[in-house]
């Protein structure tokens, strides 16, 4: 694998962040994304022309201001070398987060735009020099790469009622839907693509700080796709492409390791409180080792990080533990069974539970009403 920037081509340097980020963040996430199977690089044929280079000449049109469609371009240009004109469509955590990090990296944020007028109010705190719409297609005439950090769901319906001048650019945030899901809104000489940071966007500040050294999935041709990856590095984060037609199971995966682990922890927590402890003291002592259980896979890998009872085809614990939850917490008990069953596979594969064991434990896991 090359990275993205290739000999002739200077390497871009990631943004400093601040202090008590680890310098050798980007390495490390290459190394977790590589040891996974993604591809960091995709062949690019020999050095893409600049995204920037592409909208200039695309408003070289004989008729001052219009393009080649007849639209007309009022929106910003940038400066030859210099990054896009960045406008987002989406107040939210995403949005918001993203343009904090990419104004501290020089990457100029030029516009939002929000139905929400709280949203378009603190945006414009946090981000200084950002002008404001309640409407996108107001932002569309401002800017040269356009970023939909909104709802899933919204992503269709909004591409749809928009239309990008000869130039422009338009990215979405989802991890889900693929780049295509943009066309409607494309017109001659424009590009869709997909910029998607694997961030928990739970807090603004915390969420920028955790751009640094994160994993950011994009789509989009080579010459959008190269300047994509510049983005991101300038986040200081680590640009990854995905093979075709994995991006729903790459983003359930993403989902697993935000939400269903909140999803986890809070179950956690309400065997806790069976025992007496409120959610800190839950966090004090099982957090540690939940800790220690991601050294171990990262260590040893997943199969061989697998401890407890299950490995040992211990079926009398099993079923205390199923009696203590139907009694004490019956809303863990689907989670405690599919979390078991999916132990008893994984201990099966590594050698370390007999079959007959194995089939005990299944036993239990059917049998439990």
């Amino acid at each position: 694998m090359r990275p993205w920037w290739g000999e002739d081509r200077e390497k871009p340097q990631p943004a400093e962040v601040g202090d008590g980020h680890d310098a050798d963040a980007h390495a490390k996430t290459a190394a977790a994304v590589r040891a996974a199977g993604i591809d960091l690089d995709p062949p690019l044929p020999g050095r893409a022309p600049d995204t920037r280079d592409a909208a200039r000449d695309a408003d070289a049109d004989p008729t001052p201001g219009a393009d080649p469609a007849g639209h007309a371009h009022p929106h910003l240009r940038s400066a030859a070398g210099q990054p896009p004109v960045i406008g987002i469509v989406g107040g939210g955590a995403v949005g918001t987060a993203l343009a904090m990090g990419l104004t501290r990296a020089g990457w100029p944020v030029r516009a939002v735009a929000s139905r929400d007028p709280a949203r378009r109010e603190r945006f414009g705190r946090l981000v200084p020099g950002a002008r404001a719409f309640a409407e996108a297609s107001a932002l569309v005439e401002e800017v040269e790469l356009i970023i939909l950090a909104v709802p899933d769901d919204a992503i269709a319906p909004l591409a749809a009622g928009l239309r990008m001048y000869g130039g422009q650019a338009m990215v979405h945030t989802s991890g889900a839907l693929g780049a295509e899901v943009l066309t409607p809104a494309m017109a001659a000489g424009t590009q869709i693509g997909a910029f998607h940071p694997l961030v928990a966007f739970a807090d603004t500040e915390r969420a920028v700080a955790s751009l640094h050294g994160a994993t950011i999935a994009i789509e989009g041709d080579e010459e959008l796709a190269s300047l994509l990856a510049d983005m991101a590095l300038a986040l200081g984060a680590q640009p990854v492409r995905l093979a075709p037609g994995s991006k729903a199971a790459y983003h359930a995966a993403a989902v697993l390791a935000a939400g269903g682990f909140v999803a986890l922890l809070d179950a956690i927590a309400e065997l806790g409180r069976v025992a007496g402890l409120d959610e800190p003291g839950a966090l004090a002592i099982y957090g540690p080792l939940v800790e220690q259980t991601l050294a171990n896979a990262r260590a040893l890998g997943i199969r061989q990080a697998l401890t407890g009872p299950i490995t040992r085809g211990d079926r009398g614990t099993l079923d205390a533990h199923l009696a203590a939850l139907r009694a004490h917490a019956p809303g863990v008990l689907d989670l405690y069974r599919a979390a078991a069953s999916r132990e008893i596979e994984l201990a099966l594969a590594r050698g370390a539970l007999a079959p007959e064991a194995a089939e005990g434990l299944r036993s239990s896991l059917a049998s439990d009403p």
